[in-house]
């Protein structure tokens, strides 16, 4: 062989093996999807793709970050737009949105309005608005349809990793308690708390089962936030008991807590590479409602945008025009940007809680560990 040619085949090999170690490089460091379950507080735009009066996809939200509606019921950024940006993955686009949606950094299926069961703003309310979200049983269908399309693309072996190192971020139950009261609902009268909250556990956890045994692993979740005196269930609170705060309901969220803190812990110990992260949405959020000047803010009771009392009437935004409803001047002061969701500021200060904190629960994790766990 020439020199000239021992040479070329040298350089040959190197660039051959340079190739191959890159790609183990790439495959070794190829950051974890995620995959978004839960209700308004995690929907991102779901909702603007069929009808239900349960939307934002209208000014002024989403108008602090993105300066136009998304769909996000806030003035900007969710909590999964956060742990995305940490997690150094795009932001996480909705599973309905019209178009090519490239599955392997994830998806998000939330929907505002959804609950854990099944009949969880499923229909008209008093007011004749159609109520309609897309509920967690139907969020796993659109998974289960996902995991088919991700191995009709990749391959079983890498769609099975692929599901393995994903981070499933989980987000439900508020809406299957405040349903109790804001609709002809007859379950205060024929289940007892236990009963009713042993359905929404029971559901919960029938779908982390379902997604463990398509190769889920990692699950982020937190705890039901407080119901009772947020600008919402002040205004459900007078109207229906003539009292300050909707303390009715609090038994349920204080329970379903327990319980769920509970059904990871039997999991964890059941199943077979189970991890899990549990943030508590309930004392972080009420915190900063009974004390918003020691997290910066400087209102946790009233809303930034909405009508009625404590601005806890539905009705921020939307195309009746700017005099059925008031705007606040300075969103970061307040908790609450309408009547049941925070602003931007407080999502975010929870999501950097969510994802370093120092874990409450004996074997549970933050959700940077979650990502970085093989």
């Amino acid at each position: 062989m020439s020199k000239s040619n021992f040479t070329g085949a040298c350089l040959f090999m190197i660039s051959c093996i340079s190739l191959v170690i890159s790609t183990k490089c790439c495959d070794q460091t190829k950051k974890a999807a995620l995959f978004v379950f839960g209700d308004s507080g995690f929907d991102v735009g779901n909702n603007n793709y069929f009808n239900t009066s349960g939307q934002a996809n209208y000014f002024p939200y989403g108008e602090t970050f993105f300066t136009y509606p998304t769909g996000r019921f806030s003035n900007g950024r969710l909590i999964p737009d956060f742990i995305a940006e940490y997690a150094k993955l795009p932001l996480i686009p909705p599973y309905l949105y019209p178009g090519y949606v490239d599955f392997t950094n994830g998806v998000n299926f939330a929907s505002g309005g959804a609950g854990a069961l099944l009949e969880t703003r499923q229909g008209y309310r008093a007011n004749k608005a159609l109520d309609k979200a897309i509920s967690l049983q139907t969020q796993l269908s659109y998974f289960k349809n996902v995991s088919r399309l991700l191995r009709q693309e990749l391959g079983d072996v890498e769609a099975k990793t692929l599901l393995s190192r994903a981070v499933y971020l989980f987000n439900v139950g508020a809406n299957d308690y405040t349903s109790l009261f804001d609709t002809s609902s007859s379950a205060l009268e024929s289940l007892t708390t236990a009963q009713f909250v042993g359905m929404v556990i029971g559901n919960i956890s029938s779908v982390i089962a379902e997604i463990y045994k398509m190769g889920g692993r990692k699950f982020g979740l937190q705890t039901v936030r407080p119901i009772a005196c947020i600008p919402y269930g002040r205004v459900l609170a007078t109207a229906k008991y003539n009292e300050s705060c909707l303390d009715q309901s609090t038994p349920f969220v204080l329970l379903h807590n327990q319980e769920l803190s509970k059904l990871l812990q039997k999991l964890n110990g059941k199943l077979n590479g189970f991890r899990y992260s549990l943030s508590d949405y309930y004392t972080f959020l009420l915190e900063r409602m009974d004390d918003p000047s020691k997290y910066g803010f400087k209102e946790g009771t009233v809303a930034c945008c909405g009508s009625g009392p404590y601005r806890g009437i539905f009705n921020c935004g939307g195309k009746r025009g700017k005099e059925y409803y008031y705007l606040c001047g300075n969103v970061s002061e307040y908790v609450f940007f309408d009547c049941c969701h925070p602003t931007e500021r407080v999502y975010q200060q929870f999501a950097e809680q969510e994802w370093s904190g120092k874990p409450s629960l004996k074997g549970s994790y933050n959700l940077r560990e979650l990502f970085e766990s093989k």
